[in-house]
């Protein structure tokens, strides 16, 4: 039955479904199953097959490559009795060496026989149902999809059930977020972060401060002091003062009107 609990704990589907699966119910090529019948035993002794517990658990359930696996070496160990007026409850997935169905009791002793000796403790056969729901909410899986798959007929019967889980994967959530806000606090306080790309405050005082020594003329020869035992420089020659003309532009036109010739003094410049 190692087969059986396999499906089981890969589906989340009911003892009773996995117990009426047909076999022409399985479409490995597809990777789903169908749930059309579910087995029953009627005070506890006869079994008999019914339709599933709700309109919602008549629908299809997906398969996991494990599952497959457990299905397909199900499918070639299963015997082939289905031609045998003698069995009622010919092509199913799960039966006894014969072909008759298992009993919910048989799989109750044998999951307690297996609890025995891996160790652990007793279980029931729905349990193993409610592992698979808990194995997906702890994962993150969204509970909408939880819920499509273990069929329930309204997605507040799973949030009733398994509020414990939800809860936690709630403190779960608060916990990435504020995980995810403290690293970008840290990343931002950290001196190695890249430069700013605005320059800094002073750049426009440093901006004037250049642009007015690019601006200011440079210092004239004949402005210049002269040194102890040299003669000053005589600038009789140059032209009168314009009223309203700066003495900077009257030094420029002096200077490229007139140029030093020897030591005779200062000439006329060749036009």
């Amino acid at each position: 039955m190692a087969d059986l609990f396999e499906v089981l704990i890969g589906t989340g589907m009911r003892k009773g479904e996995a117990l009426g699966l047909h076999r022409d119910d399985v479409h490995l090529d597809q990777g789903v199953l169908y749930i059309r019948c579910t087995l029953s035993a009627v005070d506890n002794q006869r079994l008999v097959l019914t339709t599933p517990k709700t309109r919602s658990s008549r629908d299809w359930v997906a398969i996991s490559p494990r599952v497959t696996t457990a299905l397909r070496r199900r499918a070639r160990s299963a015997p082939s009795l289905r031609g045998d007026p003698n069995n009622p409850f010919p092509g199913l997935v799960f039966c006894q060496p014969d072909g008759r169905p298992l009993g919910p009791h048989l799989v109750l002793d044998r999951l307690h026989r297996l609890s025995e000796e891996a160790g652990v403790p007793r279980v029931t056969v729905h349990d193993l149902r409610h592992l698979a729901a808990t194995i997906t909410i702890t994962a993150g899986v969204p509970l909408t999809v939880v819920s499509k798959t273990l069929r329930h007929s309204t997605l507040s019967t799973t949030a009733n059930l398994y509020s414990h889980l939800t809860r936690q994967a709630a403190h779960q959530a608060v916990d990435t977020i504020d995980h995810t806000l403290t690293t970008a606090a840290r990343a931002a306080d950290s001196p190695t972060r890249p430069a700013r790309l605005r320059p800094p405050r002073d750049h426009l005082h440093r901006l004037r401060k250049a642009l007015g020594r690019f601006r200011s003329p440079a210092p004239s020869a004949s402005r210049t002091s002269p040194g102890p035992g040299v003669r000053p420089h005589c600038d009789h020659h140059a032209p009168r003062r314009t009223k309203g003309r700066p003495l900077t532009d009257e030094r420029t036109t002096s200077d490229l009107r007139f140029r030093t010739v020897g030591t005779t003094g200062f000439e006329p410049a060749t036009p």
